[in-house]
């Protein structure tokens, strides 16, 4: 710890910070986020500080962080951030200050090898696993002793949708813990014990929640000694924690118990047959459950699709055939530990399954996603903030709430509502970006309302003289999938630029092909509308096709609305205009990354000038300069 020095003073332009960045000029503005920091740390305090881009939020906190002396959490919204954070920017601002500070990165359990699992998979079983996946598995097998970590990103060669990681890793459910006989050589207790050890602890969002709600597992020794605790990406944190603080049941997770049964099976013990029996019958029985589900795929209250004859049949199927391998598997218990421990899930997964598909509880939201081949059952709590506080007020600590999207046209007070979060110190940083001479945001005359049958065609009409002005070099973000079909469709036939589309390739591999290819254009929902950076001139365009209002039919939010009605509230300004602000904002931040980017905003839906809340979400903005006017986008100095 640099005594005396504050963060300020070392974001200086003479400070430690000046030598390691060439180039490096201070910003008055990070340095203003960087003290309210410090300051929150010193006080044991709530701070919540929206940061627009280009403030330098990282470094911003990382600074005070690290010159604290304290012990720290730093949870982010992606694993990919999670890397960036811990390989990139922690090693840089510890240089800088030399702090001897102990830095770790923590991952889910799923994102590190599982030794055992790995040796249990009999080399020649075709029964579950097909040639490519044994293939797989060598090169698994071959590549896992070369790894510094075990983690799976380590072992490039297998692609990261491939179903051979669920044989190679291991999950909350099937993983045998301190009875596994590998456990002294597991990754992920390797990476706990130097967790545990270190000063700065670098999780996801996801990993923090685990660890509040498993405080009988070992993630939970993390939290009790922290003194500061940073949420980045914060404006993902309510979502998050509403999925931790209820319960689930997927056909995906039954199904991996009778895979998992089937194999011990093969492995262990041939001569109990009903085993293998039993995990077909529950693997048919699924099947014939996601089918009474109808083929649409969709997010539906459970009392809407409970309705059905066919699934009431297939649910007391599945109930049945879940029931008989958990007395089969506790008939075998004894014989091997994952026998027992597939009957320890099966008992759970028998409580589960007849709880999530009875009677909805008073404070839950009570619903289903039912995707092509699977399907899950949710309880979510109505409202999350009471849960949350227990945590906020068990000991005295910092929490620092940050990310570039958390106001709506600078009003905290969803976002804070949400969370409990009455106490906390708030903080708005605008951009330092110029966006009045960088940018142009073009709202296009003419255009239909958004649920009108000709919407979609007409909006393409209107992009495609927009996307031959900017030479490509465009990401068109749009609000479904159905939508993202039918203009990667239509643009392919329209223009000669190339054309990338989500779902032809994984997330990453679309971004780097897009960044090296010239001229490229990127198709792609929700994913891409935040914790994508791409600088430079190979992004020039941004074009949102509608405002990101959930559905209207969308299970959660409807109880939601309902809930606020009943407290006479104002639903669509408290919950839903907000929510949609903070993904609006985030799709724009799209486009202007750095000092030196320029770009064109395109805005399609029309209701941001006909509706007078239009009015809120063009506030929640940037400042930019404003046309409705084609003209105007084809003279604008492109990059």
């Amino acid at each position: 710890m640099l005594k005396g020095k504050t963060s300020e003073a070392l974001l200086a332009k003479d400070g430690p910070i000046s030598k390691v960045l060439t180039g490096y000029e201070p910003r008055e503005i990070q340095q203003k986020l960087a003290s309210a920091i410090e300051q929150a740390i010193a006080d044991k305090s709530l701070l919540v500080a929206e940061a627009g881009t280009g403030v330098g939020k990282t470094f911003a906190y990382l600074i005070p962080v690290l010159n604290s002396g304290k012990k720290v959490i730093l949870s982010t919204g992606t694993k990919n951030l999670q890397d960036q954070l811990y390989q990139k920017d922690l090693p840089l601002v510890r240089k800088a200050l030399n702090v001897p500070k102990k830095i770790a990165i923590l991952k889910g359990r799923s994102n590190y090898l599982c030794k055992y699992r790995i040796e249990q998979i009999p080399q020649e079983n075709k029964t579950l696993l097909t040639k490519d996946n044994l293939n797989q598995l060598e090169i698994i097998r071959r590549e896992m002793g070369r790894t510094q970590f075990g983690d799976i990103n380590e072992i490039s060669e297998i692609p990261e949708d491939s179903p051979v990681w669920f044989y190679a890793t291991s999950n909350v459910d099937n993983c045998l813990g301190q009875e596994c006989p590998l456990v002294k050589d597991c990754y992920l207790v390797k990476a706990r014990r130097k967790a545990i050890e270190s000063d700065v602890i670098v999780v996801n969002h996801h990993l923090f929640f685990a660890d509040l709600m498993l405080k009988d597992d070992g993630l939970g020794d993390l939290l009790p000694d922290v003194d500061v605790l940073v949420m980045d990406e914060a404006h993902q944190v309510p979502e998050i924690a509403s999925q931790f603080f209820g319960t689930r049941i997927s056909s995906r997770q039954l199904q991996e118990l009778a895979i998992d049964t089937e194999l011990e099976y093969i492995k262990e013990v041939k001569d109990a047959k009903q085993l293998q029996k039993a995990a077909d019958h529950l693997r048919k029985n699924i099947k014939d459950m996601r089918l009474a589900f109808g083929e649409i795929e969709q997010r539906a209250a459970w009392v809407q699709v409970a309705k059905k004859k066919e699934l009431k049949v297939a649910i007391e199927k599945v109930l049945e055939s879940l029931t008989f391998l958990r007395d089969v598997l506790q008939e075998h218990k004894d014989r091997t530990k994952q026998l027992l421990a597939c009957w320890e899930r099966a008992v759970t997964f028998v409580e589960q399954f007849d709880l999530l598909t009875g009677e909805t509880p008073e404070s839950q939201i009570h619903w289903c996603e039912i995707f092509s081949k699977s399907f899950i059952i949710h309880f979510t709590p109505m409202q999350v903030a009471k849960q949350f506080e227990v945590f906020l007020k068990e000991k005295s600590r910092s929490w620092i709430f940050t990310s570039a999207t958390l106001a709506m046209n600078g009003d905290f007070s969803h976002f804070t509502a949400q969370l409990g979060l009455t106490d906390a110190t708030q903080l708005k940083l605008d951009s330092p970006f110029d966006y009045q001479k960088q940018s142009l945001l073009y709202l296009p005359r003419y255009l239909p309302d958004p649920n009108s049958e000709n919407y979609t065609d007409k909006m393409l009409d209107a992009i495609i003289p927009v996307l031959q002005s900017s030479q490509g070099r465009a990401f068109l973000l749009f609000t479904s999938h159905r939508a993202v079909r039918i203009a990667a469709e239509k643009l392919k036939r329209a223009l000669d630029f190339p054309i990338f589309v989500q779902g032809d390739m994984g997330k990453n591999q679309l971004l780097d092909q897009f960044r090296r290819t010239k001229n490229a254009i990127l198709i792609g929902t929700t994913s891409f509308w935040e914790g994508v950076d791409v600088r430079g001139d190979a992004l020039s365009c941004v074009i949102i096709d509608k405002l990101p209002f959930a559905a209207p039919n969308d299970p959660v939010l409807k109880a939601r609305t309902e809930q606020i009605k009943r407290s006479g509230g104002d639903p669509f300004y408290e919950y839903q205009l907000p929510k949609t602000a903070i993904m609006l904002q985030q799709g724009v931040g799209r486009l202007i990354r750095d000092p030196q980017d320029r770009g064109v905003l395109m805005i399609c839906d029309p209701r941001l000038v006909t509706r007078e809340y239009g009015r809120v979400l063009l506030g929640s903005l940037p400042k930019m300069l404003k046309t409705r006017e084609l003209q105007r986008v084809q003279s604008f100095e492109f990059m």
